[in-house]
């Protein structure tokens, strides 16, 4: 694989000596994270999409869930120990993030912010996260994935 190749995702994985697949898709501006499972092959539980929230208190939080699920807002408080959480405005994603719409990742984030990825994640040998590059997705197990973000996993759809 080429450096140019790979997104700041892949380098901080290989910095890391942590392994994984790369894989990429042509990305369509309407895909959804299930079409995308479908493109790749794989069951939708084992895809998970990055979602990014702020809590009463204004801190940040990253929650990686199925891209066939819903984040749990309440549950998504609960694990954050926040009394309520809400979504963040897409324009919001890029300067806190330093990923786009599409390709957020949970890992090489401008700041690490608390992480929780959905428990049934644990469950599974390897799934897949966005390479923090819109076509750009990672297959990785759990609990590489766990200790690459230093994420818990939670009841959060």
């Amino acid at each position: 694989m080429k450096k140019e190749d790979k997104t700041n995702v892949m380098r901080l994985l290989d910095g890391k000596k942590i392994p994984y697949e790369k894989h990429t898709y042509e990305p369509d501006a309407a895909m959804g994270g299930e079409e995308i499972a479908d493109i790749l092959g794989e069951d939708p539980d084992k895809v998970f999409k990055t979602l990014v929230t702020q809590g009463r208190s204004g801190a940040y939080y990253i929650f990686v869930v199925p891209v066939c699920a819903e984040l749990d807002l309440k549950k998504a408080a609960k694990a954050s120990g926040e009394k309520a959480v809400s979504m963040i405005k897409q324009k919001e994603l890029l300067p806190l993030t330093g990923y786009v719409h599409g390709g957020c990742s949970p890992i090489g984030m401008k700041k690490q912010y608390p992480t929780f990825i959905h428990e049934t994640a644990i469950g599974f040998d390897k799934v897949f996260v966005s390479a923090g590059k819109v076509g750009f997705q990672i297959e990785l197990s759990p609990s590489d994935l766990i200790n690459a973000v230093g994420c818990k996993a939670a009841d959060i759809v």
